[in-house]
C-alpha cells in the first residue's frame, strides 16, 4: 500500500499541490499537517509511521516535507527500512524499493555521516586553535582563583559551613564544590 505524507510549514500555506501529487502517485491513504520541519514532534507524521506495515511505501512530494536535515531524513528512512517499509520522494525520484533508489539513499546517508564528521573535525580544530591562543572554551568561572583560596581558608574554620561560604560569594554550594575540586586538581 502506498501511504502519503504532506506537510506545510505555516497556516497560510496550502497542502493541495502535495495532496494532488500524492493522489496521482497512487496513495490510498494520506496524512497531512501544518508544522515546521524543525519540529521533530509532528503528531501526523508519528501516526503515519505507526500505520505503515511491512511491504508498504511512504510517499512524500519532496524530501524536505519529511525532514529538515539530511541526518533526520536518513534516520527516519533507515527506521522504515528496518521494518521492511519502502520510501518514495516524487520530486527527487527516489524510490528505496528499487536497487537504484537504495543506492541513492545510501549515498545520502554517507554524505550525512561525512557532514557530521566534518563538523566534528572543524569543532576540534577550532577549539585547539583557541587553546593555542590562550583561550579556553566553556562558561566563565564564577569564582576567581583568589576567591577559591579565600573560600578554602574560610572552610578551615569549624564554625563555617560550605553553605555559608557559598552564600558569602554569591554562588551555589555545587559551584563552590566544583571550584574547590578544580583548585585541588591543578
Amino acid at each position: 500500500m502506498l501511504i502519503g505524507y504532506a506537510r506545510v510549514s505555516t497556516q497560510d500555506q496550502k497542502p493541495e499541490l502535495q495532496l494532488d501529487a500524492l493522489k496521482a502517485a497512487g496513495c490510498e491513504q494520506m496524512f497531512q499537517e501544518k508544522a515546521s520541519g524543525k519540529n521533530t514532534d509532528r503528531p501526523e507524521l508519528q501516526t503515519c509511521i505507526k500505520v505503515l506495515r511491512t511491504g508498504d511505501t511512504l510517499v512524500v512530494w519532496r524530501l524536505d516535507r519529511l525532514g529538515r536535515s539530511l541526518k533526520d531524513l536518513v534516520g527516519i528512512i533507515h527506521g522504515l527500512e528496518e521494518r521492511g517499509i519502502g520510501f518514495r520522494s516524487l520530486n527527487e525520484s527516489i524510490d528505496t524499493t528499487t536497487a537504484g533508489g537504495k543506492l541513492i539513499f545510501n549515498i545520502f546517508g554517507a554524505l550525512a555521516e561525512f557532514e557530521r564528521t566534518l563538523i566534528r573535525e572543524r569543532t576540534v580544530a577550532g577549539l585547539a586553535a583557541a587553546r593555542a591562543r590562550g583561550r579556553c572554551g566553556g562558561r566563565p568561572l564564577k569564582l576567581s582563583k583568589g576567591d577559591v583560596k579565600k573560600a578554602a581558608a574560610m572552610l578551615l574554620s569549624p564554625a563555617m559551613t560550605k553553605a555559608e561560604v557559598a552564600r558569602h560569594f554569591g554562588v551555589s554550594r555545587v559551584t563552590l564544590d566544583a571550584a574547590l575540586a578544580r583548585e585541588v586538581h591543578q
